[in-house]
């Protein structure tokens, strides 16, 4: 416990800490002392006592994966009962709704398709641009890798061709656990975690800004987490494109890996930790989608200045039986009952409506 207040004091003065200081706090039991910590160092990024959120979509536009990852209940093989890809009247039908509702951010996300290239993918941006006014946050690193393999083109010709196409942004999916031996056992198909931090170093050297993301509570160790951590902190410190970092815990219902569902306790005192050791990140999002409503609220008092979308459509958390849904008017509430204001984003973590 004296080495825990140590390294406290050390962070409330301004002092970054260790992977092995981080350890010790991920030990910690002490909730409160956590989560205020964590709080004060949001409170020095965010002093307006506010916390947002964006009105988006996830368009899972296809089911059919090559990666079949252990972990998710999602995907399907090409020529099952129920595998699809949509077609680009039904993903514009849905940004049309989009819209309706005053989204400003679209994501597209979807599995790893043995016939898609990047010309299916450019066809598919510079349509969207032409008819809505929306910001394209979409596919993840091993989609990006996979389009590159795909088109035998390099990493970063294949973002700017994306980006020339209507590509703003990439989310930071696929990272799960960036360290080898856990991928190896949730993921074994997937992205290297050295490909993966590629794929975000080559966006960020194009102008091209990203989120980072970690599933915590399958196999991982907590050293694991925060190497995850310390990669994430160091790609930040060469290249500062990261915009927020994301951590979501593992559903294990309906999947191969199976297993046990990770305690609200341990997301919190995760996100507290991560709040603390990622002192160049200036956006923390709470995970409500996987955590439910009451804990999300709780993330706006353990480092959590955000809290996502209010998720007109999510599919792959709920291909594991965990759904959350929320209105906007819900979102600000739960928002302002914690004494906050509610900000109304774009993906740019741009000020729309403050209530």
């Amino acid at each position: 416990m004296r080495k825990v207040r140590e390294i406290v004091e050390r962070v409330r003065g301004g002092e970054r800490i260790s992977e092995t200081d981080a350890v010790l706090l991920l030990r910690e039991r002490d909730m409160l002392l956590l989560g205020g910590v964590a709080d004060q160092i949001c409170r020095s990024f965010h002093s307006e006592n506010a916390a947002s959120y964006v009105i988006d979509r996830n368009i899972n536009y296809t089911n059919i994966c090559e990666s079949k990852c252990k972990f998710c209940a999602f995907f399907r093989e090409k020529g099952d009962p129920d595998a699809y890809l949509l077609d680009k009247e039904e993903i514009f039908r849905k940004i049309e709704e989009t819209v309706a509702l005053h989204g400003t951010q679209i994501m597209l996300q979807g599995g790893l398709h043995p016939d898609l290239d990047l010309d299916y993918f450019s066809d598919l941006l510079s349509g969207i641009k032409e008819k809505y006014p929306v910001h394209i946050h979409s596919f993840s690193p091993p989609e990006i890798v996979h389009i590159a393999e795909a088109s035998g083109l390099s990493l970063k010709r294949t973002l700017e061709k994306l980006c020339k196409a209507g590509l703003d942004s990439l989310p930071g999916g696929g990272a799960e656990i960036l360290v080898d031996h856990v991928r190896q056992k949730i993921s074994p198909k997937k992205i290297s975690t050295d490909l993966w931090l590629d794929v975000m170093e080559e966006a960020h050297s194009i102008g091209m800004r990203t989120t980072a993301t970690m599933m915590l509570g399958s196999v991982e160790t907590l050293e694991d987490r925060v190497e995850h951590l310390s990669k994430l902190r160091k790609l930040q410190d060469r290249t500062g494109g990261f915009r927020a970092f994301i951590p979501w815990t593992f559903q294990p219902s309906h999947t191969e890996l199976g297993g046990q569902p990770t305690s609200s306790i341990d997301y919190l005192r995760t996100l507290a930790v991560s709040r603390i050791f990622l002192d160049n990140f200036e956006n923390i999002q709470g995970s409500w989608v996987t955590q439910g409503k009451e804990i999300g609220q709780l993330t706006l008092s353990f480092g959590a200045n955000d809290l996502g979308s209010i998720m007109i459509e999510e599919n792959v958390v709920r291909a594991t039986g965990v759904s959350c849904k929320m209105s906007e008017e819900e979102m600000i509430r739960i928002i302002k009952a914690t004494g906050k204001k509610a900000v109304k984003r774009n993906t740019n973590y741009e000020t729309l409506t403050v209530f």
